[in-house]
């Protein structure tokens, strides 16, 4: 399959460029003039204009793989400038009339059940669908029927060679969903309504205007988004700083928290490696151990001796053990000499090896 050749850049007048190229939307034409010389404010939710715009590339992928599915001398590929443009002309005139059709389908059914759909993307997706249908073939029918995991594959290995040609790149998609954004968004929701006499007043509200696109202050983040909507993102961004959420010393990415918690971190919950049912940071392993000593020894004797002693039996020697231990230790602190101190080793071998001692059942 040859790849679609990349989008050329910005696109000529309709007739003065070569065939197939698209006329684009500019991303930000600038002031807006409307009824009574009225100027409206251009700006929009950049996420929503972002989200919008990933959107296009499937739905553009599926329609020319459903045209050309069972087509011997067409492929995706061939056919993507040409739909591409009609699809784009398409969803324009069709958002250009929504709200007006939108109006007049509820004055002529009053039932709330049939209202129409305030969502975006889910308009949009209403019209790409209705054009969709008007591109695909007998085969593309039957096998979206039938052979539907094939297809998605299909849409799926289209949308990458097109990401990798840069056909139709992402800056470019913006612009028209921008466009899409706006003449669709019924209640406003995603676009400022805002308009104003003069320029002058114009600029005052657009530098206070809650849609107006801001970079995310996090080191590493690229995204724009509108001031409205930082606090959303910042509660989300990967690149926001954090304290540890298990509250060691560190601080990092969001991105990275995950795997610093369950990995690396000193906090990290941790069971008792002797089985003794407790459970603590990783961090506090030798408190534990230091305070629930005999306990411990308890349970290496059992594992060292198994049924060869009762519970209580191995509780004694547990209890010696702990005596020779702080003996040891005395030793160490008081200087004791070398051989003293293999001594009190032995002793503490034998208590622990002799299998034979104070046991009623051997």
């Amino acid at each position: 399959m040859d790849p679609p050749a990349a989008d050329p850049g910005p696109a000529k007048a309709e007739g003065s460029g070569p065939q197939g190229e698209m006329d684009l939307p500019v991303a930000d034409p600038g002031p807006v003039r409307t009824e009574g010389e009225l100027l409206q404010c251009p700006y929009c939710d950049s996420e929503a204009t972002h989200k919008l715009a990933q959107f296009l590339l499937p739905g553009l992928a599926a329609v020319c793989v459903d045209s050309t599915t069972g087509d011997l001398f067409r492929s995706p590929s061939v056919v993507a400038v040409d739909l591409r443009k009609e699809m784009v002309d398409h969803i324009t005139q069709k958002s250009e009339t929504f709200i007006a059709d939108a109006l007049i389908e509820s004055e002529a059914n009053q039932n709330p059940e049939n209202e129409m759909p305030d969502d975006p993307y889910e308009i949009v997706s209403i019209f790409m669908d209705d054009f969709s249908s008007t591109k695909r073939n007998i085969i593309g029918h039957v096998s979206g029927w039938l052979l539907s995991d094939s297809r998605d594959d299909k849409i799926d290995d289209f949308v990458q060679e097109m990401e990798m040609t840069r056909f139709w790149p992402l800056e470019r998609r913006e612009a028209i969903a921008e466009v899409l954004l706006k003449n669709v968004d019924i209640k406003t929701k995603f676009h400022c309504p805002e308009k104003y006499e003069n320029e002058e007043r114009l600029a005052e509200h657009k530098a206070q205007c809650s849609f107006r696109p801001v970079t995310c202050p996090n080191e590493g983040c690229r995204a724009k988004v509108s001031v409205r909507c930082m606090q959303d993102h910042d509660a989300a961004c990967l690149f926001k700083i954090l304290q540890c959420e298990q509250n060691c010393e560190k601080r990092l990415l969001r991105r990275d928290m995950d795997r610093h918690c369950v990995t690396v971190c000193s906090m990290r919950p941790m069971k008792c490696p002797f089985g003794c049912d407790s459970s603590f940071p990783e961090t506090n392993l030798g408190e534990h151990c230091s305070e629930s000593l005999q306990l411990h020894l308890i349970k290496v004797l059992q594992a060292i001796h198994k049924k060869c002693f009762t519970a209580d039996e191995l509780k004694d020697r547990a209890l010696q053990l702990e005596k020779v231990r702080l003996l040891i230790l005395q030793f160490i602190r008081c200087g004791i000499s070398f051989f003293f101190f293999l001594t009190a080793l032995l002793i503490a071998f034998r208590i622990s090896s002799s299998i034979n001692f104070a046991n009623p059942h051997t």
